[in-house]
């Protein structure tokens, strides 16, 4: 997944909550009003020079991209909350967290009097974030973060891999973790991808990222004979765990002259996290079959032109969600049916493409996907020395459980999935499924949908058995291979073979 770039996702600190996951280019807006904008000066990074000389700059790149490069364009900024005495380090890849500091602190006077808290916040544009953070707890001391946040594309070596000795147990500064888990309904995938290798949890996800399918309801109309989730969910095999129906819906969409999906990357969003198997078994290489079915899919949808063959984090694939994509083959304009992905891309990617009535503003609905899938997410860490200072263990325990556990009307989610905390209005899924059965969703860009209760059933078929500490090394390469192979340049033994070799070179058994 091509990430999107932490600006766009930064809500101004006086909206308070923000909400988003990944981090990519300047290209969207919340779906119920205008862009926010970050109002953060640039931060004097040449304190940090000496450190980040240190750091490991062999940290994981950004391959779940489509098999793009990424752009080095690191910027950094540090933002102080709070006047009190006692210092809290905060390391973050957006504006997310610390604007809910802020709104902590708006709720607890009493805390913003006795903590200062600096934040430290940088894209991972080039992997820079990854590389401040690293050198920052290899440092340690004053330097150190107490509290930090980690995104699904990275979160495993902070978790089960390297990096996850600096990480406290939940339950060591939080009371009855385990019982406050079952009861705001956590997702369990989130769980596992924050549970370390001994069985703690070291790190929970604020957001809920399962995927759905997002669809135009006049195409699914003109083509299934109804646009409700029901009679769409039929014609594609939602929840079936097979691409057969959906490939045979693909060939009725042909007939009316639409495309089916964007991009392959489309596709690929799905197949990944659909695997139940992750890319390394007892250090030998496995290619699950959810994995292996993408490279057939990209052959099925470029041989009959199902999809509009655009590049995803591209403006060719802005253009389909605009509805004025076009067809490869024929370069004349072909509106394309669906788009896999959790609510944050309706949130923030679509809805700033579809504005307008004209683009497909109100026309959009979710449903269940053929395959579950999740795509994205960020995640809590504290660090063990904080925690071993009363003062600091105080703040972190207070705000950790405020932002990850609470599932009351009182929590952040509650606020943040009714939209509450933002000045748009934005509602967004969150990680505890108690906060969202209690909440409305609903939205003017989705004809009125509330489409919570698609998005709970997703998170369902979401599971971590994909996720391995190999991910940044393969994903874009298996994408290529799926690219290649689509496209015709390269036969389906010979993409494998390629792949296996690319294992190899970094020392995997095949």
């Amino acid at each position: 997944m091509k990430k999107i770039v932490a600006s766009i996702l930064c809500f101004t600190l006086c909206a308070g909550m923000i909400a988003g996951c990944d981090d990519k280019k300047d290209t969207t807006k919340a779906t119920e009003g205008t862009q926010p904008t970050q109002t953060e000066s640039q931060a004097d990074t040449e304190s940090q020079a000496d450190t980040e000389s240190q750091a490991d700059t062999e940290s994981q790149a950004d391959t779940e991209s489509e098999g793009e490069s990424t752009a080095k364009t690191d910027t950094t900024a540090v933002l102080s909350m709070g006047t009190g005495d006692i210092a809290i380090n905060v390391y973050a890849m957006s504006n997310e967290v610390p604007g809910m500091i802020e709104e902590f602190f708006k709720r607890n006077p009493d805390m913003a009097s006795k903590y200062k808290v600096t934040a430290l916040v940088s894209n991972n544009d080039g992997n820079g974030y990854e590389t401040k953070l690293n050198a920052a707890l290899s440092a340690g001391g004053d330097i150190a973060p107490d509290l930090y946040v980690a995104e699904a594309d990275y979160i495993l070596p902070y978790t089960q891999g390297d990096l996850s000795s600096f990480a406290a147990p939940y339950s060591s500064f939080i009371d009855g973790v385990d019982g406050k888990i079952t009861e705001a309904d956590i997702a369990k995938y989130t769980v596992e991808l924050g549970t370390n290798t001994s069985g703690e949890l070291v790190a929970l996800c604020y957001q809920c990222t399962g995927g759905a399918m997002i669809y135009s309801a006049k195409i699914a109309k003109e083509v299934f004979g109804g646009d409700d989730p029901a009679t769409v969910e039929a014609a594609i095999g939602a929840g079936s765990g097979s691409w057969d129906k959906f490939i045979e819906a693909a060939g009725k969409l042909k007939e009316k002259g639409y495309a089916t999906v964007s991009a392959l990357g489309d596709l690929w969003n799905v197949c990944e996290k659909a695997a139940q198997t992750p890319w390394v078994v007892d250090g030998a290489l496995k290619i699950d079959p959810q994995r292996e079915k993408y490279l057939d899919l990209c052959k099925t949808f470029i041989d009959n032109d199902y999809t509009n063959d655009a590049a995803a984090w591209n403006e060719s694939w802005y253009a389909d969600m605009q509805g004025v994509g076009k067809d490869p083959q024929t370069n004349e304009t072909r509106k394309c049916f669906c788009f896999f992905g959790p609510a944050w891309l309706i949130n923030y990617v679509m809805g700033g493409q579809s504005t307008t009535e004209e683009t497909g503003f109100g026309d959009w609905r979710v449903c269940q996907p053929p395959v579950g899938f999740w795509w994205g997410g960020s995640w809590l860490c504290v660090n063990k020395a904080a925690v071993e200072n009363a003062d600091k263990k105080a703040f972190l325990s207070k705000f950790v459980e405020w932002v990850t556990l609470d599932c009351t009307k009182d929590g952040l989610q509650y606020a943040w999935a009714n939209g509450l905390m933002n000045e748009n209005g934005t509602k967004d899924t969150v990680a505890s499924g108690t906060v969202m059965k209690m909440s409305d969703g609903s939205m003017a860009f989705l004809g009125g949908q509330n489409p919570f209760d698609a998005f709970v059933k997703a998170t369902a078929f979401a599971s971590a058995k994909c996720k391995s500490l190999y991910d940044a090394s393969l994903n874009g390469t298996w994408q290529n291979c799926g690219s290649a192979y689509g496209h015709g340049d390269k036969d389906k033994d010979t993409v494998i073979a390629e792949f296996k070799d690319a294992a190899a070179e970094i020392g995997l058994e095949v």
